[in-house]
């Protein structure tokens, strides 16, 4: 590249381009852009700014911390429990007060366990008398006779009560008769009762018929101890295998009668506490007062958000559910405790938002794993030193505290982008607009040709170096002999002045117009027209006038 080549491209970093803008004169086409505007404007400044605070930092990286207490007492008298009170060490699960805790509203006992051999399977015995029925439960086991009864001796034929049965599995109905025959009546009406059903839990892998189907030391799977070896039968029916584990074992039957109808009057406490650090805010769900009575008269609703202390009842309802189906077999409530702050505002703006909702599937009912419940179990010694239990399967109300939150706060960074993302949007309106101006409409030809135009520089100086070599070989060949031209009459190049002649645009409009279209085609294109093709036997003047005109255009080129 030459000196004057670098020259020429260290002066064009110094070029400034612009665009060429074409203005249609178009209402439809303005109107739709400027509905295009105004509805980018409007999501500019409504949703962006108004709605979603786009002008703001957000932070959500929320610290929290929940700490929960329940209060209130129930009576109950039971025949496995007699009569007891309770208070919050017995029903709510665990002590400790988390975000995650469980109200025991109903109970299945099973007292007295100990380790010692017993059957898998409890048989169901139910006996009529005069159009009632009484349910008895009884372990097929070695010996005869009333081992044990969780009640005394004289209750064991009461209507109602169920007690546990120990005696060889044929002789079952001889040992109720000598368990009851004390009772007036019911002695004939025993002899006379057949027995209306047998019925049994149904662990596959305890049945067996004989004693090799029941494998020493193998663990019943779903069952509750291990198998000795032997297997226990009730007559000539299928048997189940003895097994070493805590006896009696557990019924499966579920509750019938709520325990602790009383647990819909308890009452909750939820303190949470939050921070956001990038902002370095931190705010509690309790109101910031000296007055000690405060949490102990207030209760908590719409108008009184800083007293988080929550009736039990009500938070059930409020998750759509009915407290005593809900306690009958357990459930699961979910608080949500939403925290939305704008720090542009005083603190007193922000405020916690909750919301309640049953997170177990409810409309499951009578699915075998509807409910929510769970078993723990309380150890003591006899005299001799020997440890027993008492078994509790626990159902309750399982609430879960959730805790969301976001804080927002003026920010230039946030501000910059989205108004720079309003105005690359006003750019997407026009280049809509664009599509609709040239492809869509009637007379998008017209358009199209007024907003791109055809260049074709290279193919435009061939043409005029071809065109000026064969006028200089038309001028040679008609001083040789010039005959009388196709239109037979001569005209001087003079007769018009410069700029009127026929055929050659003005200097100055080609100037303007930069040899670019005028409608159809490029300006080289017209001119070519009239002089590529003259007559072999034309004037010498036409000739001249046609290389004039090229060498024009040649200047305009340039």
């Amino acid at each position: 590249m030459g000196q004057g080549g670098w020259k020429g491209l260290c002066l064009s970093l110094f070029d400034y381009k612009t665009e060429k803008y074409v203005i249609a004169k178009n209402k439809k086409v303005g109107l739709l852009y400027r509905l295009l505007q105004l509805s980018i404007l409007l999501y500019l400044v409504v949703w962006v700014f108004m709605v979603k605070k786009g002008y703001q930092d957000i932070d959500t990286s929320l610290q929290s911390a929940v700490i929960t207490k329940v209060k209130g007492v129930a009576f109950t008298n039971t025949s496995e429990l007699g009569e007891r009170l309770w208070d919050v060490a017995d029903y709510v699960i665990p002590p400790q007060g988390e975000s995650v805790f469980v109200v025991m509203t109903n109970l299945i006992v099973t007292p007295n366990q100990r380790q010692d051999t017993c059957a898998e399977v409890i048989w169901h015995l139910e006996l009529g008398r005069r159009g009632s029925h009484q349910q008895w439960l009884g372990y097929p086991s070695p010996g005869a006779g009333v081992s044990s009864c969780s009640r005394a001796q004289e209750d064991v034929c009461m209507v109602g009560h169920t007690c546990m049965i120990w005696g060889q599995g044929q002789d079952l109905c001889q040992v109720l008769r000598r368990a009851c025959e004390h009772r007036r009546g019911w002695d004939l009406a025993l002899a006379e009762a057949p027995f209306l059903s047998w019925q049994n839990e149904d662990i596959l892998n305890a049945k067996c018929s004989k004693d090799s189907d029941c494998h020493p030391g193998e663990a019943v799977v779903a069952g509750n101890g291990v198998k000795t070896g032997r297997c226990l039968r009730v007559g000539s029916a299928k048997g189940t295998c003895e097994i070493f584990a805590w006896c009696p074992v557990e019924t499966k039957s579920k509750p019938a009668k709520l325990l602790l109808d009383e647990a819909e009057e308890f009452t909750i406490y939820i303190k949470n506490s939050i921070r956001f650090p990038k902002f370095n805010f931190s705010k509690t769900n309790v109101l910031d007062t000296k007055n000690s009575s405060f949490l102990k008269t207030c209760r908590f609703d719409l108008n009184n958000l800083y007293c988080p202390i929550f009736r039990l009842g009500s938070v059930v309802r409020w998750a759509g559910s009915n407290f005593q189906e809900m306690a009958l077999e357990g459930g699961v409530i979910g608080i949500h405790i939403e925290w939305d702050c704008d720090l542009d505002k005083a603190s007193s703006e922000c405020n916690p938002q909750y919301s309640f909702s049953r997170l177990d599937n409810r409309f499951a009912e009578k699915s075998i794993s509807s409910g929510y419940n769970f078993r723990f179990a309380k150890y003591y010694r006899d005299a001799s030193g020997v440890e027993f239990r008492t078994l509790m399967k626990a159902y309750g109300i399982r609430f879960d505290v959730m805790v969301n939150g976001k804080a927002g706060k003026f920010s230039i960074i946030p501000t910059v982008i989205n108004v720079s993302s309003g105005v690359a949007l006003m750019g997407a309106g026009a280049f809509f607009c664009d599509l609709v101006l040239i492809y869509f409409i009637k007379k998008s030809h017209f358009y199209r040709g007024k907003k791109y135009e055809e260049v074709r520089g290279r193919e435009c100086r061939a043409q005029l170096v071809e065109s000026q070599r064969q006028g200089g070989a038309w001028e040679a060949k008609d001083a040789a002999g010039p005959g009388p031209g196709p239109r037979g009459v001569e005209q001087s190049p003079r007769a018009e002045p410069e700029g009127q002649r026929p055929g050659l645009p003005q200097r100055q409009e080609a100037q303007d117009r930069g040899g670019g279209s005028n409608g159809d085609g490029c300006v080289c294109r017209r001119l070519l027209e009239g002089c590529a093709q003259p007559a072999s036997s034309g004037h010498l003047e036409e000739r001249k006038v046609n290389v004039e005109q090229l060498q024009t255009l040649q200047a305009v080129e340039t």
